[in-house]
């Protein structure tokens, strides 16, 4: 029984990691946001705006206890996951989980990329984006270095990238 769970901010490349992962090791894949999306029938931003966070929290910490227990799954979870409740604790109890550590530059790259697809960074300048990006670091990052591992993540850019990180997590992680 394999159960894989990785954390980490927000663009540090978990879905593409874990998508990468789980098809190289023949296991289920889920990304915790789009399962919460296909059981409440709309966004995680809509859920934020409709109902709060704390409420959003709630849904978040129920469906990861519902997913946790799957077997054989890699499981990438929101970027604020680890950070509420005990949920890095039930994590680590769970499976292996890893922080997919990214430095603050290839965050900035990646999100100015996807910005739009990100309702929590949408409107930010560049200097917005990169204090934004300080600032949540390092509110988050007491609960991401409780992860059982940590794997540099810099190097998903491109499908050789992915390959070679797919290969190097292999070697170092499991």
């Amino acid at each position: 029984m394999t159960r894989i769970l990785l954390i980490g901010f927000m663009a540090a490349g978990k879905t593409t990691l874990g998508k990468a992962l789980a098809r190289d090791l023949g296991l289920q894949f889920i990304d915790l946001d789009h399962y919460i999306e296909n059981r409440y029938h709309c966004s995680v931003s809509q859920l934020f705006a409709e109902r709060g966070e704390e409420a959003f929290r709630e849904i978040e910490r129920n469906m990861l206890h519902e997913v946790a227990e799957f077997e054989d799954v890699v499981i990438s979870t929101g970027g604020g996951t680890p950070c509420f409740f005990d949920n890095i604790d039930y994590m680590n109890h769970q499976g292996t989980t890893v922080f997919l550590e990214a430095s603050v530059d290839v965050i900035f790259t990646r999100l100015t990329i996807a910005r739009t697809q990100r309702p929590l960074v949408a409107g930010k300048s560049p200097d917005e984006l990169r204090t934004y990006i300080r600032q949540m670091l390092d509110l988050r990052l007491p609960y991401y270095t409780q992860a059982a591992h940590t794997f540099c993540a810099d190097q998903l850019e491109n499908i050789h990238q992915v390959n070679r990180s797919v290969e190097q997590f292999k070697k170092e992680i499991l």
